[in-house]
Parts: structure tokens; C-alpha cells; sequence
């Protein structure tokens, strides 16, 4: 009828999913729209449901016949088997059997030829398996199988028999792995294990392709020997190294299969017997191979670290066999190395933390799962022992033992670069693992050596140092020339590869390098750089220097070691471009600008206001902790970033002391703008500023609250549940301001340069940002900077005139330091405030004269020069040869022992009180010289450079309120007693044998005291340096160590307390982040004014004139101002000194000029008398000036006046 249609006439099908019927005229429906979809998807479903089933019951009988039909075939095959063997049983089978012989004599005959052999296992092979009645068929063919291989001395690895032999082997196998759950015979079992010994050594590489399953078999059946029957384990040995002997293409994959699946079972000596002739009979190299090809893959995640710890146990045994347990002196070899490494790294926490507990392991079964594995539980001795061989001199000394530099290409580095990183990585990672012997550990790859090949050819004539060995592998990388040219080159080499897709920058040099090639050259680097840090520890001024000169045999091991100071001046270029990269770039290298992106476009998506940038912190944060160097497991980039600021700054200290790098070398001004540096540095101050008081309001008041509920909840009943939920809140508080502090290093990159390289930028600038962040902390803490003004708005308030009053203090002059204690030490960081002096004298007169500010600094430099005085002072600091103080390191000793003689019992309140009480006065006078720091008051007080360098290390990245970053070395042991310092050199360079000192670990510290008559006296204390210490010898092995431990004791344990207490009320004042930018030569000169030649010229334009002096309206001077200045010209630089200290108080001028004297350097007239001599009031900086008619005169009264010490009295 129509032709031309072509669409299809079957009607569409009406899909109505508004729950209204499509009638108009029906009744109204209850079912709703989404009963209705509800309705629409089950139809769906079973219309699927329908279509599918025919296809399914078609496969389902299609299966079924295959199975019933495959069934009925090994019915027929298993018939015709048993008539053949019934019909060989019929013909006596059996040698020797007769109707009186028991099964326990019967002999299986050999079958009659070759053909008949071959056709019995085929047919086996095809129908048999591992349960039922075909086990009883495998215990009747393999006994005939086995007499008749050598009666028809049948060839196994022709083709016919290699496949059913295999598939022999198989069943064996698979039947002696179902041993545990269904026990057998020990005729069955030995049967067995005999055929797959045979089978091993005769058919090996048809057996290796199935080596999982082998081993595997091999494990389930050492474990049921459980060392009962010898030769059961015999010919489990047999059948081991038979497939693990073989030489052939696939030998590696049996040796994977047997580190996978045998060497995982833990206590395998306590089944088998005995490792020894399984350790004898392989090759450990070819397993090291296996073994790192098994850890590439995905071993770590198929095993129970349980499992991996025995795995490494086992292997690091077998090599100590392969080269002799006694002694082990070959150096690794590049895949052992990998493996351990791998191993060891990825196994950390475990060990570490069992490693460390006494006792014996509990047995372990290995069924039991990883989740029931208790890290509390000691390390079985076994696995103990051999992990212990890894860290042992012998053993770390000898890693470059056969390592080779050649004297033609000194220059260019080990032979291969691969064989360094493969140290390095093994160094590495023992130094991860086992912490607590770091130092050890370093210091045996210190004293270990590679050969220097001579022309000749004679191998080891030439010792060369490990730390120049790893410095010519440095200097080899392309990593180091990169970064030594361009600090951005860093960026790419650092950066992980997602962070390094997502950024927009242009392809550098470093990008060509693959993964694999930067991993490989940062070990090499990071090995280097742990090493130097500690060789510089121990590496004192002349030796390190000593590197100037050509290597002599007949110098110490130190001085051989010590870099050319080219080398080092290259290697503080390095440096200095990776750490200002690391900081300035830290956002590039943690992908954190990736995040912001992202989370930016979250949070204009995000409806929750606030809740984004949160979690953008955090997730920032988080990726700065996960960034992994080197593929070494807990090498971090913050890891990495602390060493190489803290090796940046110890040879920046030493430049310090004895410069030996140009004047400029230390600079990094070309990668800043300068121009708008300070003002950036304090927005970022400011910046951090308000996030620290962020994280202090939310979680101070919250911390308090846990506290307080925990303390009440210990003493009730069903709390546990509430204790667990604040500890789980006070977690995550913690990682919450953790996050934080991570994020914002990334954003202020100028503050953390400044704080942890502050030479970075020159002295002056960093001068004028810490007077910068004085002011702004003033001002946000008062509002005003002047004090007049700060005191007029408090007194507008409430508790304005209780705050005035505390800022107030009446002191007497001969007991100016314990008054000041007594009335200002409870302000804490209030003394930050303006205060008020009145000088009363013993009667309780007041001294005239009203505190606009010359007072207080009158007041501040009284004290210290009560206080620091080491003569007549309260014996709080001491000082050495050159005058420069420090804290008495007796000081705490000293009060115990005056408590003890007084009876005090230790720890009563009578006793902690005095105690107590030092404490405060050492924290009060740290408050004082912060007050000085803050109000730019010059006192002239000179303290020892170990002590200032204490102050520049509490702060950094941490912002610290005590010694946490000091490491002692024993370079500044010379500020502290140089006796003691030339002694140390002395042992540490002593050609002979150091036992013959007698010494051992363990210190007498010397207290001054006093007899019960109250005689002076000393006392003598021993203490230990280490546990046990007086136990254990000082040795030519261990003598850097007790050095070390000598100048820790002496710098850092003995002056602890006092040091802390020092340091804390100087944080309470000057931000400990701020000392962090200057060394302790700077600090030095923040504290006293600038040692460097008086400028007469800057004195002169920033002196008030006062009286007759002041400058008229025609701004010419007064003729005795000219002859004044004309005088101070024509001074040395001595005199002029004299005279700045007759003014002022102190020597020195200020920093930045004359112009940052608080106050301002004065002079007015004091009458026409020309014998009378000049006069000072040193707390407002003013000379009292009288009008001298002639410059002799002026200058004869004026020297005689400073030399005399001339004040209100002389004059």
C-alpha cells in the first residue's frame, strides 16, 4: 500500500514515569513519580532477566556435558590404569614377594622397558590429582618410577618424558602440600620428597617455570618436618639446591620463587634444622639479582611484614656465609646494596621500634595475619643478630673497600657513578633505620677508605678518604654543576613529577633528567653531605684549613680529609643555591601552587564560606611532608632542607671566626629586590603574626578545657570513651597547627631566609628589619611607639593606673639587681613596656631627677654591670682567658651542694625554692638584655661566641625558646677552656695507642664549695657520658665519639638549665625568630655598638646642643663646640673610645650610625671655670661641657676627666 515506507510498523512502546495515568478519564492514581521510576527499572530488570536465561542454561549444559564427559573419560583411564597394574601385581610384581612377606619388605620391580614406563605415566598424569584414591595410585607408580629410572637408565630431559615428568612432579608436590590439612605416611612422604629430589636435578628447567608453586609446596613441607626425620630435611635440601644450582635462562625465576615463598617463613631453622648447607650450596649473588627484581614488582604488598623481616634476616645471613661469618670484608655488591636497602627502608618502623626491646620473641606462627603482629614484641634473636651485622664497623667501613679512583681522572669521579649511589643508598638508609647510632654509623664511613690506583698498577698504595671519595662523585653529578650555576635549577630536580606537570614553567636542563638518574645522584649528595656535617664536627680550625696544603700519607686521617678550600668555596656555592632554592621556591617544589589553583576553583564552587582555605593549608602542608628525596623512605624534603641549612651555617661559623672566603661570597642579594626587601619582610611578619594568633585562640582555651576534664575524668567510672574522644581532638589540634606552620614557611619565603640563612642578606639591612620589627611589635602591642603617650592612653583606662604602678620601681643603688628582680620579674614580656626608676639611696631618699628615658637606661646598664660582673657580681656568669662571659656551668651544682650541706632534703619544697630561685635570676637577666636589645640601649658587656651562637639557633624554621638547634663541636670548646680544648686535639691526633690514657666514659666536673667551717674547698663529681660509661674504654676507634661527647657535656648538659632559663627570658622579650637573623660576631655588635673605627663626622651631625651651645639662628656652632670637635678629630681611636664611654656608657657606636643613639648624643655648657674638668650624665648621654678658651686646654681636661673617671663628683 506504501511502497516507500521503511520505518518499522511495530508500535513504540509508552514509557510514562509522571505516576498520572494517560487516561484523562480514570480515576486519580496514589502512586507517585517516584513509585512509578521504582515500577519502570524491575520491569526492566526482569525483561533483562528473560533474556539472558536461555543463553544461561545453554552454557550451564554445555559445562555440565563437558565436565560428566571429561569425568567418564578419567574413569576409563583410571580403569585401564589399575588392570595394568593389577595385572603386574598378578605376575609378582613385587621382587621378592611371596605369601609370607609383609608391605614393610616389599620391593617395587621396575617396570619391564622404557615404553611400558612412559605409557603408565601418561596415563597417570592425565586423570590423577592430589585427593583420594589417587594418591594410593602416585604411592604405587613412584616407587616402580624410581627403580626403573636406574635400571632402563632412563633419560629425563629428552622431550618424551620432560612435560608427564613435570606434570609428575606437580602431583608430588601438590600431594605433599595437603600433608597439614590430611596427614600421610612417612613412607608416602618419604616417596614423595625422593621423587621431587630426583625430578629436581634431573628436569630443572621444566620445573623452574613453576618455581611459585614449587617453593611454595617446598614451605607447607618444611614446616610439617618441623626437624623431626634427617632425611626428610636431607632431601628437602637436595631438592632446594638442585633448582637453584642449574645454570640456565630461567635460574633467576627459580631463585624468585624461592625468596618468595620459602625464605618468608619465619623460624625456618627450627623446621629444617639448619641453614648452613642451603647458605653453602647458592649463589647469594644470583638471589641479591631475584631479590631486587621481586621488590620492583609487588612483593612488598604480597608479604606480612612480618614475613619481610625474616626474608631479610635469611638474606643478609647467606651472604655473611658466601663470604665467611667470621670476618666480612668485601665490600656489597650493587644488587645485595639495592635489596637491603629496599628491605630495610620499607621494614623501618618495625625494626626500629623492636629492635630496641630486651628479651626473647615468642614463637610465631606464620599463618597468623600482619594485623595480629604486635610491634611491642622484642625481634626473634635470629633476625636481631643478623640486622646488628649491619651496623657494625667492620661491616660499614669495608662499604668501599674494593672502590677505585683513578689517578688519571681524579678529577672526574669514581669509575661509576651507579656504584657510589649504590653506597650512598645502603648508607643512607642504615642511617634511617637506626637513628640512635647515626653518629657511629658516620663515623665509621669516615674512617672508611677506597683505593687510589697507582701508575703502576698496585692497588691500595694510596688510602683515599670516603669523604673525598663521595665529594669526587658529587662533583661528577649533573645535579651539582646544574645548581651551582642556577639556584632554579633546583626547582625541576627537586620538585616530584605531578608538581612538575602542572607547572607553567619553561623546560630547564635538570628536566632531561629521568627519575631514575636524579634519584641516583641525590644519594650521592645526601651520603656527602651527612658525612661532611659530621666531619666537620669533629674537624677542628687547623686541620679544616689545613686543606689549603697537598695530602700527605703522614697526616692524620682528619687532615686527609679535609677539602682544598676551592672545594669548599665551590661547595658553599652549591649550597647557598639549593637552600635559597629550597626556601624561596618551596611552593614550586611541593606542588602547592597546583593546590591553590584547584582549591580555588573549590572555593567559588563551595557553598560552606571558610571551610576551604582550611583545607587547603592543610593539604599543602601535607604534601610538603610527603615529598620523598631520593626514594630513600624518610628522606623528606624538610629532612633534607634541615641539613643543608645546618652544614650552610657551620661553615658560614668558621668563616666567621677565621675567614678564608671573599668578603661577598656569602651574599645572595642578585636574586632579591632589594629596593622593597624590608618592607616585604615585615608585611610577611605581620602576616604570620596574625595566623600564629589564629592558631593560639583556637586551640589554648580548648587545651585548657581537655586538660581540665582529663584530670577530672582519671578518678571516675566510664569515661574511657570520653578520654578517648579529647585525646583523638587533641591529634588532630596538633596535626591542624602542624599543617599550619608547614604553610606558612611556603608563604613567607623572605622570613625563612632571613631566620635560617640570614648572611644571605648583608648586615645593615638585616639591622634595619630587626629595628623594624621592634616598632611594629611596639605598636601593636601599645598602639603608640612613644612611651609618654603609651602611658597617657593607659591611664584613660580602667586598669590604666594598677598597670602604671607595676611599670614602676623603686631601686637602691648598692642592690640595684635584687631589687629589680624583686618588683619587675612577674611582668614577664610586660617589661617590653615603658618603665619608671627612682633611685632612692639607703635612707629611702629620692634621688632627683624625673625618668624620660636616660634613667632606665641608666637603671638597665647598672644592672648589668652588677650582675655580669664576674669579681663582684652573683657569680651567675664567668669568664674565660679573653674575658667573655658566659653562664657559670657549676652555678646549678654549686646551690645543690650549699642545700645538702644546709640539710635540705632533695626535692622538698625547702630545697626547690633556691633552686627555683637561680632559675629566675638567670631568666631575669636574659629579660634585661632583651629590654637593652628592644629600647636600642648599648651595654658594654662582651660574652663568649659559643653562648651568642646559642641565641642565633633558637630560632629558625621551629622559632625555639631554647638551645634545641646548638650542637657543640669542639671548636668552641677554645671560648670555653682552651686547656681543655688542646688536650682533646691532642688525643684526637695521638699516633700511638689512646688506651694508654686510661680514659674512659665518663667526666669530673670541679665545684667550688665551701667546709663546715666555711673554708673554701672543691668538690669533684662524676658523671657518666653514656650509659655504663665508666665501664667502657676510650679506643682509638671510639675517641671521636668521647670527643664529641666531651664538648657536649662541657657546652651543652653541664650549663643546661642555666642556659634555658637565660634564653627563655630573652625570647620573652625579643622574638627568638629575630636573634635567628644575625651570627654570634652580630650579635655581639647588637648587643655592645659596632667595634669598627668612631666616626667622628656621623657623631657630629647627630649631637644636640643645649645652654650657650645651642646652634642660633645663623647655624654657625659655639667656638668651644668647634674646639671640641676639632680636639675629638686629632684623637686615636682609643682616646675616642674613652670618651664614647664617658658619654654613653659604652665604647661603641651604634649600628646604624649615630643617628639610632636613644638617647641622642648631648653636650651643654657648665660655666666659664678653666680648671674645672667635664662632666657626664651618662643616662641621657650628655656632656657637660665647660667653655675652654684654647684646644689644649680642652683636650688636657677632657682626657684627664675620661682617664679618671670623672663624674658629678670630680667636676
Amino acid at each position: 500500500m506504501f511502497p516507500s515506507f521503511t520505518g518499522s510498523s511495530r508500535p513504540r512502546r509508552q514509557v510514562n514515569l509522571s505516576g498520572r495515568s494517560s487516561n484523562p478519564f480514570a480515576a486519580v492514581s496514589a502512586q507517585n513519580t517516584q513509585n512509578a521510576l521504582a515500577q519502570a527499572q524491575r520491569e526492566r530488570l526482569w525483561r533483562q532477566q528473560e533474556r539472558e536465561r536461555p543463553p544461561a542454561a545453554q552454557r550451564i549444559q554445555k559445562t555440565w556435558r563437558g565436565h560428566r564427559s571429561r569425568q567418564e573419560t578419567r574413569k576409563s583411564w583410571r580403569a585401564e590404569w589399575d588392570w595394568k597394574e593389577a595385572h603386574a601385581r598378578a605376575n609378582k610384581w613385587i621382587e621378592g614377594a611371596d605369601e609370607g612377606t609383609t608391605n614393610a619388605n616389599k620391593v617395587a620391580r621396575p617396570y619391564d622397558s622404557q615404553e611400558e614406563c612412559l605409557m603408565q605415566l601418561r596415563l597417570l598424569v592425565q586423570f590423577a590429582s592430589a585427593q583420594g584414591d589417587d594418591i594410593q595410585r602416585l604411592h604405587i607408580f613412584v616407587p616402580r618410577f624410581i627403580r626403573s629410572l636406574h635400571s632402563l637408565q632412563i633419560r629425563c630431559s629428552e622431550d618424551s618424558w620432560k612435560w608427564p615428568l613435570l606434570r609428575l612432579a606437580r602431583l608430588s608436590a601438590a600431594t605433599l602440600q595437603q600433608y597439614r590439612r590430611c596427614p600421610l605416611g612417612q613412607e608416602y612422604k618419604t616417596e614423595f620428597m625422593s621423587l621431587l629430589s630426583i625430578l629436581a636435578t634431573a628436569i630443572p628447567q621444566q620445573i623452574t617455570l613453576y618455581s611459585q608453586f614449587f617453593f611454595q609446596a617446598l614451605a607447607e613441607t618444611a614446616i610439617s618436618l618441623n626437624n623431626q626425620n634427617p632425611l626428610h630435611c636431607l632431601l628437602l635440601e637436595k631438592t632446594i639446591l638442585g633448582l637453584l644450582q642449574h645454570i640456565s635462562a630461567v635460574t633467576v625465576s627459580a631463585y624468585q620463587g624461592f625468596a618468595s615463598e620459602f625464605l618468608t617463613i619465619p623460624n625456618l631453622p627450627t623446621f629444617i634444622g639448619s641453614l648452613d648447607p642451603i647458605a653453602h650450596g647458592l649463589n647469594y649473588k644470583m638471589l641479591a639479582c631475584a631479590l631486587t627484581g621481586l621488590l620492583e614488582k609487588n612483593l612488598l604488598e604480597l608479604k606480612s611484614r612480618e614475613e619481610l623481616i625474616w626474608l631479610l634476616a635469611y638474606f643478609i645471613f647467606f651472604r655473611r656465609s658466601a663470604h665467611g661469618l667470621a670476618k666480612l670484608t668485601e665490600a656489597p655488591d650493587p644488587e645485595y646494596v639495592k635489596a637491603v636497602s629496599r628491605l630495610i627502608s620499607y621494614l623501618a618502623e618495625d625494626i626500629g621500634l623492636r629492635i630496641e626491646i630486651q628479651g626473647d620473641s615468642p614463637p610465631v606462627d606464620h599463618h597468623v595475619s600482619e594485623s595480629s603482629q604486635r610491634l611491642d614484641q622484642p625481634l626473634p634473636g635470629f633476625v636481631r643478630d643478623q640486622i646488628l651485622n649491619l651496623v657494625n664497623q667492620q661491616s660499614v667501613t669495608s662499604l668501599l673497600a674494593h672502590s677505585e679512583i683513578s689517578p688519571t681522572s681524579i678529577d672526574e669521579g669514581p669509575k661509576s657513578s651507579s656504584q657510589a649511589s649504590a653506597l650512598a643508598s645502603y648508607a643512607l638508609t642504615l642511617l634511617r633505620v637506626f637513628p640512635r647510632r647515626g653518629d657511629e654509623i658516620r663515623m665509621w664511613l669516615y674512617l672508611g677508605s677506597a683505593s687510589r690506583q697507582s701508575i703502576e698498577g698496585d692497588y691500595l698504595k694510596n688510602r683515599l678518604p670516603a669523604i673525598k671519595y663521595f665529594w669526587q662523585a658529587v662533583n661528577n653529578t649533573k645535579a651539582y654543576a646544574l645548581i651551582s650555576k642556577d639556584p632554579r635549577e633546583a626547582i625541576d630536580l627537586l620538585a616530584p613529577d605531578a608538581a612538575k606537570k602542572s607547572s607553567q614553567r619553561p623546560a630547564s636542563h635538570a628536566s632531561q633528567l629521568t627519575r631514575e638518574a636524579r634519584d641516583q645522584e641525590w644519594r650521592i649528595i645526601l651520603l656527602f653531605l651527612e658525612l661532611y656535617t659530621f666531619v666537620l664536627k669533629v674537624m677542628d680550625d687547623e686541620e679544616f684549613l689545613s686543606g689549603a696544603s697537598l695530602p700527605n700519607v703522614q697526616q692524620s686521617w682528619t687532615r686527609q680529609s679535609a677539602l682544598s678550600l676551592e672545594g669548599v668555596k665551590d661547595l658553599t656555592k652549591f649550597l647557598k643555591n639549593l637552600a635559597f632554592s629550597m626556601y624561596w621556591n618551596a611552593s614550586a617544589m611541593t606542588g602547592i601552587e597546583e593546590a591553590e589553583t584547584m582549591s580555588s576553583i573549590a572555593e567559588y564552587f563551595s557553598n560552606i564560606s571558610g571551610s576551604v582555605p582550611e583545607t587547603r593549608k592543610d593539604a599543602m602542608s601535607s604534601k610538603i611532608e610527603e615529598v620523598t628525596i631520593a626514594g630513600v623512605n624518610g628522606m623528606t624534603l624538610n629532612y633534607m632542607k634541615g641539613m643543608v641549612t645546618g652544614l650552610l651555617r657551620m661553615i658560614y661559623e668558621r668563616d666567621s671566626r677565621r675567614k678564608f672566603l671573599p668578603n661577598d661570597h656569602w651574599l645572595m642579594t642578585r636574586w632579591f629586590d632589594m629596593e622593597g626587601f624590608t618592607s616585604a619582610v615585615v608585611a610577611e611578619e605581620e602576616h604570620r603574626h596574625q595566623i600564629q594568633e589564629a592558631n593560639d585562640a583556637d586551640g589554648d582555651g580548648l587545651e585548657a578545657d581537655i586538660d581540665e576534664v582529663e584530670v577530672i575524668s582519671d578518678h571516675l567510672i566510664g569515661t574511657q570513651r570520653t578520654q578517648q574522644v579529647r585525646n583523638i581532638e587533641r591529634l588532630k589540634r596538633q596535626q591542624r597547627k602542624a599543617s599550619r606552620r608547614k604553610y606558612l614557611e611556603s608563604i613567607t619565603p623572605r622570613l625563612e631566609i632571613l631566620q635560617n640563612m640570614p648572611f644571605f642578606i648583608p648586615f645593615a639591612t638585616r639591622v634595619q628589619i630587626f629595628r623594624e620589627f621592634v616598632m611594629l611589635d611596639q605598636i601593636r602591642r601599645r598602639g603608640v611607639v612613644d612611651a609618654d603617650e603609651w602611658r597617657f592612653s593607659v591611664m584613660n583606662n580602667a586598669s590604666g593606673r594598677d598597670t602604671i604602678s607595676r611599670h614602676r620601681a623603686k631601686v637602691r643603688r648598692e642592690s640595684i639587681f635584687d631589687d629589680a628582680l624583686a618588683q619587675f620579674y612577674d611582668l614577664g614580656e610586660g617589661l617590653k613596656e615603658p618603665i619608671q626608676i627612682t633611685f632612692v639611696d639607703k635612707f629611702d631618699t629620692v634621688e632627683a631627677g624625673i625618668d624620660g628615658g636616660g634613667v632606665t637606661k641608666e637603671f638597665l646598664t647598672s644592672i648589668t654591670s652588677e650582675a655580669f660582673n664576674p669579681k663582684t657580681g652573683p657569680d651567675l656568669f664567668v669568664e674565660n682567658d679573653q674575658h667573655l662571659l658566659y653562664p657559670n656551668p657549676s652555678a646549678i651544682d654549686e646551690r645543690k651542694d650549699i642545700l645538702r650541706q644546709a640539710g635540705f632534703k632533695e626535692g622538698s619544697a625547702d630545697w626547690n625554692e633556691p633552686m627555683r630561685d637561680l632559675l629566675r635570676r638567670y631568666e631575669f637577666l636574659g629579660r634585661v638584655i632583651g629590654k637593652c636589645l628592644y629600647e636600642g640601649i648599648l651595654v658594654d658587656i662582651h660574652f663568649a661566641g659559643f653562648f651568642l651562637l646559642k641565641w642565633a639557633l633558637t630560632g629558625g624554621s621551629g622559632s625555639a625558646t631554647k638551645e634545641s638547634s646548638y650542637r657543640a663541636n669542639i671548636n668552641d670548646l677554645r671560648d670555653l677552656d682552651e686547656g681543655l680544648y688542646q688536650g682533646l686535639l691532642q688525643l684526637k691526633n695521638y699516633p700511638g695507642n689512646v688506651e694508654d690514657f686510661c680514659l674512659n666514659f665518663a667526666v669530673t666536673d670541679v665545684i667550688s664549695a665551701h667546709t663546715k667551717d666555711d673554708q673554701p674547698a672543691k668538690r669533684t663529681i662524676t658523671r657518666e657520658l653514656r650509659p655504663n660509661g665508666s665501664e667502657i674504654a676510650v679506643t682509638n676507634e671510639n675517641r671521636l665519639v668521647y670527643i664529641s661527647y666531651i664538648a657536649r657535656h662541657r657546652l651543652q648538659v653541664q650549663p643546661h638549665l642555666q642556659t634555658s632559663a637565660f634564653l627563655r627570658g630573652l625570647g620573652d622579650i625579643i622574638s627568638p625568630s629575630w636573634l635567628s637573623m644575625f651570627n654570634q660576631s652580630e650579635l655581639q655588635t647588637l648587643v655592645g655598638g659596632d667595634s669598627s673605627e668612631i666616626d667622628i663626622s656621623d657623631l657630629r651631625r647627630n649631637t644636640l646642643y643645649g645652654g650657650v651651645y645651642v646652634i642660633g639662628n645663623d647655624l654657625e656652632e659655639h667656638p668651644s663646640v668647634k674646639i671640641f670637635w676639632k680636639v675629638m678629630q686629632a684623637l686615636s681611636d682609643e682616646d675616642r673610645r674613652k670618651v664614647l664611654k664617658f658619654v654613653t656608657s659604652t665604647p661603641r657606636a651604634p649600628l646604624l650610625g649615630f643617628d639610632q643613639l636613644n638617647p641622642r648624643f648631648s653636650i651643654r655648657d657648665s660655666g666659664n671655670d678653666q680648671t674645672r674638668l667635664p662632666s657626664t650624665s651618662t643616662c641621657v648621654n650628655l656632656l657637660k661641657l665647660p667653655i675652654y678658651a684654647t684646644a689644649e686646654i680642652l683636650r688636657d681636661r677632657l682626657l684627664y676627666a675620661v682617664n679618671a673617671g670623672a663624674g658629678f663628683n670630680l667636676s
